[in-house]
């Protein structure tokens, strides 16, 4: 095994790993990995709401769209995690030229 883990270029423990994989198994596939951390909270019927929202609404802001999430479909995210969900679907963030305090005139 060691002999092995030098000419792959990977650890002794690594070269164990695969051998006890190898032998539960009796194939030489790696089995399939499972799935780490909690499973994701937008489904395809939140896609489309979201689409649908911003579709309806196209100044929505995060906030109003947070609260509207929460309201239709009881989720609770950040306004981060939000704004990647939307970023992911491919909607673009627009910037307000005449917010107060960004010195328009």
């Amino acid at each position: 095994m060691e002999e092995l883990a030098l000419q792959f270029g990977v650890s002794y423990g690594y070269t164990k790993k695969i051998r006890g994989q190898q032998l539960q198994t009796g194939g030489l596939e790696r089995p399939r990995q499972l799935r780490h951390g909690p499973t994701g909270l937008l489904t395809v019927e939140i896609k489309q709401y979201l689409w649908a929202a911003v579709a309806r609404q196209p100044d929505v802001t995060l906030a109003e769209l947070k609260q509207q999430l929460q309201k239709a479909h009881r989720i609770q995210i950040s306004q981060s995690r939000l704004w990647y969900w939307l970023r992911g679907l491919g909607l673009r963030h627009k910037k307000n030229a005449a917010r107060p305090g960004t010195g328009a005139h």
